[in-house]
């Protein structure tokens, strides 16, 4: 009988002992598991704050699809090519005063009466004497500001501005200039129509089919086309002379 209580005592001991040990070797593998999740978090977050400051410092983000660039080095880039690249230098046609600028209200105003470019009316003498006489009113036989005839307004244009003199009448001019085709008219080239029978009327031409004349409703600028002069037209008289201004 105590033989057998010993036994029993012993068993229950050893029991004990086991559960004991269990626990605690749980409690150590638990405290360890622990100290190595708290040890593994803290060395990911360490190195994700280590990326993230290297991102931050020493990247510059671009668009998708363009490499990307270190900021001091895209600096230096730059920096390098606004040094080499050469001043820009004015361009010859930059330099040169516009036509307009430079042009005379008198130039102005007869580019637009003959619908041309500025530039295309350097005659100024020429724009004087017209824009002295435009205006005036026109009378047969006439040859004062009061009133003119047309015939009498070109012997005043060649004389005033080429120094040259030319017969009185229209039919007289006509006889006295040499034929050339319409297609080779220039300025100081005289145009001649026949509007009561025969040449009995005269204009000087300008440039771009355009005449300067004394019409009956006074000293006016026309067009060839016009259908009352084309209708008209008799021919082109160029006067032979010198001391004619170069056009």
């Amino acid at each position: 009988m105590v033989k057998h209580l010993r036994y029993l005592f012993i068993s229950a001991f050893i029991f004990s002992s086991c559960s004991s040990l269990k626990t605690l070797t749980s409690g150590n593998n638990n405290k360890e598991n622990t100290s190595s999740g708290i040890s593994s978090n803290t060395a990911k977050a360490s190195a994700s704050e280590k990326k993230e400051v290297k991102f931050l410092e020493n990247i510059s983000s671009s668009p998708a699809g363009s490499k990307t660039i270190p900021v001091e080095t895209e600096k230096k880039v730059t920096t390098s090519v606004i040094k080499n690249e050469p001043a820009a230098k004015p361009s010859a046609a930059s330099s040169k005063p516009n036509a307009v600028e430079v042009a005379s209200s008198l130039q102005l105003k007869y580019a637009i009466l003959l619908n041309t470019e500025v530039e295309n009316v350097p005659n100024t003498e020429l724009l004087k004497k017209i824009d002295e006489w435009y205006g005036t009113k026109y009378c047969m036989g006439g040859t004062t500001s009061k009133c003119i005839d047309c015939s009498a307004f070109m012997q005043i244009l060649f004389s005033s501005v080429y120094g040259v003199s030319i017969p009185r009448t229209a039919h007289e001019q006509y006889k006295a200039t040499t034929r050339i085709s319409r297609t080779e008219l220039k300025e100081g080239d005289m145009v001649f129509f026949n509007t009561r029978g025969g040449v009995s009327h005269v204009g000087f031409y300008l440039q771009n089919n355009k005449f300067v004349h004394a019409s009956t409703g006074g000293v006016t600028i026309s067009d060839l086309f016009d259908p009352y002069y084309l209708r008209r037209f008799v021919g082109v008289g160029r006067v032979e002379k010198t001391g004619l201004a170069k056009q």
